[in-house]
């Protein structure tokens, strides 16, 4: 089945949803059983997504991603860090509305050998502050800190995290609001990764808030 976006009516979708929770001989998957269902039984109309896509002169084809596992999300997030990524954020003729947070710009500091806040093939967003610690290829949301002497490799950082000092990162996904305490290291012992948090397949590693309490007691 391909992937895309779904348009129903509220009370249609919520009366299949019922219905196929009682039936015994469904798998209980929306490609599976539900879309299925409606082209069978009701009245189910595709539109081609290439035939409504806008492009920049700079995307070479018609850009999708399906984010559904932890591997995809990291990837398609990561991608935003190329030099010419498949997805233009920057295209003026093509803006992105969504909810948009008014915060200051983000911030680096302490310019001395060592800890030098900098960040280099990354995207980071307003509210931001880096002290003293070194960022490459990751993508950094709204209001994140990070302290000194830590490095960050291949992250997602999501929104009002805080990474403490000594800390180094490498293939992450750090949810929201997650403080990292001081000197953890991830990314270099898969084993040891997998232990306390949630390591993919394809080595990427989840940290969450209660994981991170996990580790305090």
């Amino acid at each position: 089945m391909q992937h895309g976006i779904y348009v129903f009516e509220t009370s249609f979708l919520f009366d299949l949803l019922k219905e196929d929770a009682e039936d015994p001989n469904s798998s209980h998957d929306f490609g599976r059983d539900i879309i299925p269902r409606i082209a069978k039984d009701g009245k189910a109309v595709a539109h081609h997504f290439s035939q409504s896509c806008v492009r920049s002169t700079a995307e070479s084809g018609h850009y999708w991603r399906d984010v559904g596992t932890v591997d995809a999300y990291w990837a398609a997030n990561i991608d935003l860090t190329d030099l010419v990524p498949e997805l233009d954020l920057y295209d003026r003729a093509w803006p992105i509305w969504t909810y948009g947070e008014i915060t200051p710009p983000a911030k680096f500091v302490h310019d001395v050998e060592g800890p030098r806040g900098s960040a280099v093939q990354s995207v980071i967003s307003g509210g931001c502050v880096v002290y003293g610690a070194a960022i490459s290829r990751s993508l950094v949301f709204t209001g994140v800190h990070v302290h000194s002497h830590s490095a960050i490799r291949e992250a997602v950082i999501l929104p009002y995290a805080r990474i403490g000092r000594h800390v180094r990162l490498n293939k992450v996904v750090i949810d929201s609001e997650v403080r990292i305490p001081d000197g953890l290291v991830v990314g270099e012992d898969p084993d040891f990764d997998a232990k306390r948090f949630r390591r993919t397949e394809d080595g990427v590693t989840l940290i969450t808030g209660p994981m991170v309490e996990k580790l305090r007691q």
